[in-house]
């Protein structure tokens, strides 16, 4: 600090050999010292600190000014110890005209081809108009088109119109089908009790049928117990052949038996018709 620095010193060290003296009691102690003398050693610390202050607060502002304006770092790991790498990358800047629209060069084959469609000029004509550099003309469909559109505006867009004449037609049609339906509902309801008695005699039929069937089997088999002397598994071949033997007797029988009545028929004399 120089010779001001190294003068300030002796004067604060003085000052405070003088403030602090010499424990009480001991020999040759001096008295405390007066407050002006202490005044001074404040102002003089003050006056010392100051240039201290300043120097650590310009070394920190450009510690801070010299990171803020570093490029970024790659850290590299070494074999002994870490090794900070800095990159100097200067990118350079994106040559954008933002002032101008952006009208795609059609010849270019870097152009995308979704820029190349008529979809991509009419945003361009609705965004720029004129300044698109596009003829309004060309963004309007041809003949084919146009008959396409109306022809699916026809059919997923109809007129309302045509929307409550549909609406009027299905509703008729479904009340057709309701009366058709009840229609149906009444003429069974009148042929119910018909029908009930049918199903009753049908089920009377049904279980007549099986009672004589079950009388029948039980009828061959008491006739198979009398012929062999021991009760037969119906499911066996001499029971089934007992049962077409028998089927076959019946059958004779039912044939003489019609021959005769057709005999007696033709025996007995017509009665005289009356005059």
């Amino acid at each position: 600090m120089g010779d001001k620095g190294t003068l300030a010193l002796q004067m604060l060290q003085a000052a405070m050999t003088d403030g602090a003296g010499v424990a009480k009691g001991t020999p040759g102690a001096r008295q405390p010292c007066s407050e002006g003398h202490q005044r001074l050693a404040d102002r003089l610390v003050r006056k010392m600190a100051a240039p201290v202050l300043a120097v650590r607060t310009g070394i920190l502002f450009r510690s801070f000014k010299t990171f803020t304006t570093l490029k970024p770092f790659i850290p590299v790991i070494p074999q002994y110890g870490v090794l900070t790498q800095t990159a100097n990358y200067h990118p350079k800047p994106l040559k954008l005209n933002l002032k101008d629209p952006y009208i795609p060069d059609k010849t270019s084959e870097k152009t995308p081809e979704w820029q190349l469609t008529e979809k991509f000029d009419r945003k361009l004509y609705g965004r720029y108009g004129d300044a698109s550099g596009i003829d309004p003309a060309t963004l309007w469909p041809t003949d084919e088109k146009l008959e396409a559109i109306i022809k699916e505006e026809a059919e997923w867009h109809p007129t309302l119109e045509l929307m409550l004449k549909n609406i009027s037609l299905r509703e008729e049609e479904e009340a057709a089908k309701r009366r058709a339906k009840e229609k149906l509902i009444a003429s069974n309801m009148a042929k119910m009790p018909k029908m009930v008695a049918d199903w009753r005699r049908e089920r009377s039929e049904t279980k007549k049928k099986m009672a004589e069937e079950k009388t029948r089997k039980d009828k061959l088999l008491a006739e198979a117990r009398e012929r062999f002397g021991y009760a037969v598994d119906p499911r066996s071949s001499k029971f089934l052949e007992m049962v077409a033997e028998v089927e076959k007797e019946q059958k004779k029988k039912k044939k003489l038996l019609k021959r005769r009545q057709k005999e007696e028929q033709a025996a007995t004399p017509l009665a005289p018709a009356d005059e």
